[in-house]
């Protein structure tokens, strides 16, 4: 599979130019995801074949932050992809994750909502 970082939810038009030349020596496919396709799996999304697409499109609203996930890097990758993230002066931006067997089957909003948990258990106010 193709090493892939979805993007839910980008940033303004200059912060998006920063993040996409970042990532562009990398050779890494940036796909940004339209707000109608948040109701697909992550796996669709991301394009696993294994994975069966959902009907319809989503008509809800947009996530209240972006969210970024890495799919199909190794670790030298990744952190590669994450030191470039951090070097390009956008951000930052707390929801990240990494495509898994378990969260492939779950929709945007799903693997949003995981993720904030997450962030708030790790960093109580």
């Amino acid at each position: 599979m193709k090493e892939t970082i979805l993007l839910f939810n980008p940033p303004e038009k200059e912060q998006l130019l920063k993040l996409e030349m970042a990532l562009f020596p990398l050779h890494i496919r940036l796909k940004r995801v339209h707000c109608t396709e948040y109701n697909q799996p992550l796996g669709v999304l991301a394009g696993m074949k294994d994975i069966s697409p959902a009907e319809g499109s989503y008509d809800g609203p947009e996530l209240p932050s972006t969210m970024i996930v890495f799919c199909f890097l190794n670790d030298n990758r990744l952190n590669q992809a994450l030191t470039a993230i951090r070097k390009c002066g956008v951000g930052p931006f707390p929801y990240k994750a990494i495509l898994t067997p378990t969260n492939s089957a779950w929709t945007v909003p799903d693997c949003f909502t995981e993720i904030k948990k997450e962030h708030e258990a790790m960093n109580p106010s």
